[in-house]
């Protein structure tokens, strides 16, 4: 059935780097959340008003304002898609995320609203009224946002889009609260007992949750975000795939939508290999990360030694000196100035994120004192950095 629709509707559907793929990608899927959603919210409000219950129309508007997520999800989609202006020279693929904070927004304002009328609800409970018919609605709601969950699933892995991954999230919290919704009312018709008003509040507070975290997902990309593993791996394997680069550091991704990146690295050259020749590989690199890729990227040269052997020795052992005091700090930009009586080691020392200054201060003391032990002429220039990556979940 997904297929059948992507098919129908997605023209060049296997392109899905192509900006306007992406768009009738989310024009798809906004135009079938629409059309479900209206489609349950009808069915349940009916159930609603005819079992008294204010969980089944709490779960009703919770589609209505889902429906509207997706009536929002498709002009930011469009909107999204415009091309680059003078104004806006890297597009307008943001506004997709802004679409979706609107959307978290109006499901936590729902959420809200349904908060309040289940404590009224638990104040002043009234009978529900069990009809086969109204259960057999909500169970079909049950399947069909199953069904979404998948769909939006499957579409947002496909097309990377946060939006998406976010609306299939939402709608398994409507199957846990649909589910919720009718074990109250089986549990009414068999024993009496009446938890209609709790099972409000939990399904409102489940809302409440589905809109922060979509809020959460979508604020990170405006916010800036650390690289994904993922990303890191892609870009500096193409980078070091090239002939004249020695290694490659220091690299930042800058997101401008779900299809637009812009990033910068470091490349190590050796230093002794014609400025013009590093300079054409170079540009070869970032046209070819266009390509392959989809990432306008920046690269900074940065010369290096490659042949002296006294250098390269003295790098190696800073390296196991800074191994040996942390095993989680890295270096690069080695150089080294020679001389009689003094020795400048000047280099870049990566840190994780969670040391503060105070460690970093610690740190940069323990690897002269060690660095000195080796040969007392060692002089450090050392500059304390960050990583731009994230770490992986374990």
């Amino acid at each position: 059935m997904i297929d059948f629709l992507v098919h129908r509707f997605v023209k060049n559907y296997e392109q899905t780097e192509n900006a306007r793929v992406r768009t009738a990608y989310g024009v798809l899927g906004s135009t079938i959340g629409i059309f479900c959603n209206l489609l349950l919210f009808a069915g349940k409000l009916t159930a609603g008003l005819l079992l008294h219950s204010i969980s089944v129309t709490a779960d009703a508007f919770n589609n209505l304002s889902d429906a509207a997520s997706s009536v929002i999800g498709f002009i930011g989609v469009k909107m999204a898609s415009k091309p680059a202006d003078q104004n806006h020279p890297f597009g307008h693929g943001r506004i997709e995320y802004i679409a979706a904070l609107i959307v978290s927004f109006l499901v936590m304002e729902v959420g809200f609203t349904f908060l309040k009328s289940a404590f009224e609800k638990i104040r002043n409970p009234q009978d529900l009224s069990f009809q086969m018919l109204s259960l057999l609605v909500l169970l079909a709601s049950v399947a069909v946002k199953l069904w979404m969950a998948y769909f939006n699933r499957k579409l947002g892995k496909r097309i990377r889009s946060k939006v998406m991954l976010a609306t299939a999230t939402d709608a398994l919290g409507d199957v846990c609260t649909t589910t919720a919704t009718i074990g109250s009312i089986c549990m009414f018709h068999f024993t009496g007992v009446n938890i209609d008003g709790y099972v409000g509040l939990v399904v409102a507070l489940i809302v409440m949750w589905a809109g922060l975290s979509i809020a959460r997902d979508t604020l990170e990309p405006l916010i800036g975000e650390a690289v994904s593993p993922e990303v890191y791996q892609a870009v500096t394997e193409l980078v070091e795939s090239y002939e004249g680069i020695v290694g490659t550091h220091d690299l930042i991704v800058h997101n401008y939508g779900p299809t637009r990146s812009l990033a910068s690295i470091h490349a190590e050259v050796p230093n002794d290999v014609d400025i013009q020749a590093s300079h054409e590989i170079i540009d070869r690199i970032e046209r070819d990360a266009a390509k392959k890729l989809g990432i306008f990227l920046v690269i900074h040269m940065d010369p290096v030694e490659t042949h002296d052997e006294h250098v390269n020795e003295t790098k190696a052992r800073v390296e196991e000196v800074i191994r040996r005091i942390d095993g989680e700090l890295s270096i690069h930009d080695f150089r080294m100035v020679d001389g009689r009586e003094q020795v400048n080691l000047i280099f870049d020392v990566v840190v994780p994120f969670s040391y503060q200054e105070d460690r970093q201060q610690s740190l940069q003391l323990k690897i002269i004192e060690e660095l000195q032990r080796e040969d007392s002429r060692y002089q450090c220039i050392m500059t304390m950095e960050k990583s731009y990556v994230a770490e992986e979940r374990k």
